[in-house]
């Protein structure tokens, strides 16, 4: 953003604070703490990645892979001390084919589809008391190899010897996808192991045989006790139905309710054929009786009626053109009317002939409906009264009926029952007898041996990343930069002949401690020496638009190499030609002037009681003439408590004439003047031992550090080696690198 861009275009006051040689209560944002200086939103959770695992097998590999053989070895020895242990397995089959009995409806049954259930009933039987306290009473299987109750002694009780045998070595297995059952048993001894396994086998199938014979013979026992019974109801129900014939006299009802049924149907159509003849004739006597020619047409005789009737109008005609050409006295028009006369009394005559002819036709058909209806009547009553005695009948003769074929059928059970009793059923048998083994089965040298060293193996590679896991000290950049927020600027070395001395110091001729230079006689040294470099470079190239005048370098507990990282940053800083001002800030544990063998007499603690200015009491190194010390003088814990004012004034001053000031204070865990010089410099590094310390330490120092509003530019991590993050990878370069270019040299 623009206004972001003017804000860092502001130049920085050279002492740290707000440009007048002052620290404000309330310090700006803008001006004096770079960004990174306040909260900073936590960052994503990542993952550890596969890489960080394989190192972490790579480093401890010799240690995992010794107490791999160290385990492997154990196990062998104490294998070969183990008792050998023999097995021998006998083989049962079981035919799901064969039947069950052999004669009956069990004799033809087909199995069911049931093998899992019947083969997993089979396994429980076998190890039930039934069948293997025969086989430990046989063999007088030792108390070890039967489960006795809990807190019983060698000789088991009175009831533990009741209790259910459990054969503790006994294996019952079964092939997937067959029908066999493997019986093994193991001891000491193999012919044991052979006999206890042939005996179980030979028990199970001898228990099979009596549980059916006893079913068998149990149920035969049962319907004896029944047959008695069921004869005397057989005989009771046939005498009921013999006397109920008797007193009807007849055979079988039924066949007589079955005449009957179809007389009273015949009858019935008869009747009702009557009932619509009486109706049609009913209706024609009716009409007829009127007297109307259409209704006499109508009826049996309308044809002869119908002729009659045109042989009428046809002389009618006949007359009506004879009395039209003749007068009423000629002979032509009395013939003609004779014959009119003649045939309407013809007419009229056969009208009332038809009348009486369907008079009696109706009388016919409704005395015959009234005798129809009186036969049905009778019938109907008669089928009623047998009907209901049939009923009664059926009943007597269904239950004679179920008396005689209950009874047959016990017999005919009970005399299956007694052959299926004694019938062996051999859908179960001894397939394959078992047999001494020659070789133990326990313990299995190899299999022993390969399982401890895998088991081994993924113990130390669990206890290794385990290990890994709980270790709560700084060593891993990337872990330090994701949980303590902050960045790692570099990394120091470990240099195994160095303990508290990074310079050599000789003695002058005239009496003075002088400094060697580094003359790079040691790889390690070397190596060193460009992490400190390295460090340098990170620290002042952190921020180009706001490069540090002022460097305070503390640690969180002692001992973390932040004396020697001063003076060691001090002076390649003086290498590169530039002002550098060391000031030894540790007023209760002083150690600049050991490292540089200077004078301690004067320093630090001197100025702030006012007794010399800070000028007067710098030093200087012949061969590093950019470096000036300030030493921390005489250890006063008066001095102490003023020490925040006097480096800020100091500052002030000092500024303009130097380009970096670097300041060695105390642990700033414990100490309260660490938090008053890291207010007043321009940026903090904190030292730590990777390895060794603290995770929390170094997570309380910088929120100490940031809740002063200290600028905590990073982390530098000291005595790094190779094998604590696989990150620390191309130190084991550094030797290989310098000793081509760097030989030993003498003095």
């Amino acid at each position: 953003m623009p206004e972001e861009k003017e804000l860092r275009a502001l130049p920085a006051p050279a002492n740290g604070g707000n440009g007048n040689g002052h620290v404000p209560a309330i310090p700006d944002p803008i001006t004096v703490y770079p960004p990174y200086a306040y909260a900073q939103p936590e960052p994503e959770e990542t993952a550890v990645p596969l890489s960080h695992y394989l190192w972490i097998l790579k480093r401890h590999k010799w240690k995992i892979l010794s107490f791999a053989l160290i385990s492997v070895i154990a196990t062998v020895v104490v294998s070969s001390r183990l008792t050998p242990i023999y097995e021998s397995t006998a083989t049962i089959d079981v035919d799901r084919q064969a039947p069950a009995a052999l004669i009956g409806q069990d004799a033809a049954r087909a199995a069911p589809n049931d093998a899992d259930q019947f083969l997993a009933t089979q396994v429980k039987i076998i190890q039930s008391d039934s069948v293997l306290r025969p086989v430990a009473e046989r063999f007088h299987l030792p108390s070890s190899d039967i489960t006795t109750l809990p807190g019983e002694s060698k000789f088991p009780s009175a009831r533990a010897q009741n209790a259910p045998v459990t054969l503790k070595k006994l294996k019952v297995t079964r092939p997937p996808n067959t029908y066999l059952l493997l019986i093994s048993f193991r001891s000491p001894d193999p012919e044991l192991a052979s006999d206890v396994a042939n005996g179980i086998a030979d028990s199970y199938i001898q228990h099979t045989y009596d549980i059916r014979f006893r079913a068998t013979a149990g149920l035969s026992a049962y319907m004896e006790k029944q047959i008695e019974e069921l004869r005397a109801k057989m005989e009771r129900s046939s005498a009921a139905l013999a006397q109920f014939e008797k007193d009807l006299s007849v055979i079988n009802p039924e066949e007589k309710t079955s005449i009957l049924s179809s007389r009273l149907l015949q009858l019935n159509t008869e009747f009702t054929t009557a009932q619509g003849d009486r109706v049609r004739q009913q209706a024609a006597f009716n009409s007829v009786k009127s007297g109307s020619m259409e209704a006499a047409q109508a009826s049996t005789q309308g044809e002869q009626l119908r002729r009659l009737a045109d042989h009428l109008d046809e002389a009618r005609e006949k007359f009506a053109t004879t009395a039209a050409q003749y007068g009423a006295g000629h002979p032509e028009y009395k013939k003609a009317h004779s014959q009119v006369a003649e045939l309407e009394r013809q007419l009229e005559d056969l009208k009332a002939n038809i009348v009486n002819r369907v008079s009696l036709e109706y009388k016919e058909a409704a005395n015959r409906e009234s005798m129809l209806a009186s036969a049905v009547a009778e019938t109907k009553a008669e089928f009623d009264r047998l009907n209901a005695h049939s009923f009664e009948y059926k009943a007597l003769k269904q239950e004679a009926d179920g008396d005689k074929g209950l009874y047959e059928e016990l017999i005919r059970k009970i005399k299956e029952a007694g052959i299926n009793s004694s019938f062996q059923n051999s859908s179960i048998r001894l397939a394959d007898s078992a047999r001494p083994a020659i070789k133990p089965v326990f313990p299995d040298l190899k299999l022993n041996a390969l399982l401890a060293f895998l088991f081994s193996t993924l113990l130390g590679v669990g206890l290794a990343v385990l290990a890994d896991t709980v270790d709560n000290t700084v060593r891993d950049p990337e872990d330090i930069q994701r949980t303590l927020r902050t960045e790692v600027l570099g990394s120091l070395p470990t240099v195994k002949h160095w303990r508290s001395r990074l310079l050599r110091i000789r003695m002058a001729n005239n009496g003075t401690k002088v400094i060697v230079k580094y003359s790079g006689r040691n790889a390690q040294e070397a190596a060193f020496e460009e992490a400190i470099r390295t460090l340098r470079d990170s620290i002042l190239l952190s921020d180009l638009g706001r490069r540090p005048h002022s460097l305070l370098i503390t640690s969180a507990t002692p001992r973390e190499g932040k004396t020697t990282a001063s003076v060691r940053l001090a002076i390649v800083h003086s290498l590169q030609n530039r002002k550098t001002l060391l000031i030894d800030a540790d007023l209760r544990r002083p150690g600049i002037h050991d490292r540089l063998g200077i004078a301690n007499d004067r320093g630090l603690s001197t100025v702030i009681k006012g007794e010399a200015g800070w000028r007067e009491v710098l030093q200087k190194c012949e061969e590093y003439p950019d470096l000036d010390i300030l030493p921390a003088g005489p250890a006063s814990r008066s001095a102490a408590d003023r020490l925040g004012a006097t480096l800020e004034k100091m500052f002030a001053e000092a500024n303009p004439e130097y380009d970096l000031i670097i300041v060695d204070s105390p642990p700033l865990l414990g100490f309260a003047e660490p938090l008053q010089m890291a207010a007043v410099v321009d940026g903090v590094v904190v030292m730590t031992l990777a390895g060794q310390t603290n995770r929390n330490a170094v997570s309380s120092v910088i929120s100490s550090l940031k809740r002063v509003k200290a600028n905590v530019i990073g982390v530098a991590l000291n005595e790094v080696r190779k094998d604590m993050s696989d990150r620390y990878y191309y130190y084991g370069y550094y030797g290989k690198y310098y000793s081509k270019y760097y030989k030993p040299t003498k003095g």
